[in-house]
């Protein structure tokens, strides 16, 4: 059963669709009839998640790019209109954790890379997918997260809570200016989500243990549940946004982590 009709007949390009929220929100859109271009910077991954959705009759294209590189993306964006016949929905979910360690030993290149990946990915999503929407509107869907936002006890993550909290500016500056055509923009905030986003992290342990600082929670870091979330609760969000069900919502961020970013 459909969750939200509306989206049947769309188009949608999502970053970071070979794995994770990525690849859950790609699947649950798919199966609500919306054509997917999938881009990841793990082509064989992508190529998976095309075969799950061609597997139950939906259609998919594979792009391999970095998001933080403008000719790959604005290419891969136009191919993905041509394809589809134009773009209604982004979700611009690519991104890293990268380098952990205190902002001393934070190298200069180390940042860049975070700030790269993660938030100049966004902007040009967003920017390249404009000319392709500006002409139905459309729906367009930021990835940030809770560190930066509403947490900020994460050690170490000031390079990614920096670029989170950017998305987050960035998303209600983009909502206002596209609102002439009808492109909303909204941002969801995760907490923990089992996905693989670990892969991409890299700390460094023993320069964490100067700035380590005792934080005691109450017991239990998930309110609701008791445990992470799961990519496919996301995936949920995601479709809301993506819908007609969410007409009258632009420029807001939206908190999906059971609760723990309030303890």
């Amino acid at each position: 059963m459909e969750k939200f009709s509306s989206l049947k007949g769309k188009t949608a390009f999502i970053t970071g669709g070979g794995s994770g929220m990525g690849k859950a929100a790609a699947l649950q859109l798919a199966e609500q009839g919306v054509r997917v271009s999938l881009l990841d910077i793990n082509e064989e991954e992508c190529e998976d998640t095309k075969k799950e959705i061609e597997e139950k009759g939906g259609e998919a294209l594979v792009t391999a790019a970095d998001t933080s590189n403008p000719d790959q993306i604005k290419e891969a964006l136009d191919k993905a209109a041509e394809q589809l016949n134009g773009i209604d929905i982004i979700f611009a979910n690519a991104g890293i954790n990268g380098t952990v360690a205190p902002i001393e030993d934070l190298d200069p290149d180390e940042w860049d890379q975070t700030i790269q990946t993660n938030l100049k990915g966004t902007f040009l999503t967003v920017k390249y997918a404009v000319p392709h929407m500006k002409k139905n509107g459309g729906s367009i869907i930021l990835t940030s997260s809770v560190n930066g936002t509403r947490v900020f006890s994460n050690f170490g993550m000031s390079a990614y809570s920096s670029s989170k909290a950017a998305q987050v500016a960035f998303g209600r500056m983009a909502a206002l200016e596209l609102s002439n055509y009808r492109i909303r923009v909204n941002t969801i905030c995760p907490g923990f989500i089992d996905t693989n986003i670990g892969d991409n992290t890299f700390p460094k342990d023993e320069k964490l243990e100067k700035i380590e600082i005792p934080v005691e929670f109450p017991e239990g870091d998930q309110p609701l549940e008791g445990g992470p979330g799961h990519p496919d609760q996301v995936a949920d969000l995601v479709s809301f946004l993506a819908s007609d069900a969410s007409s009258h919502i632009t420029g807001t961020e939206l908190f999906i982590d059971g609760g723990s970013s309030l303890l």
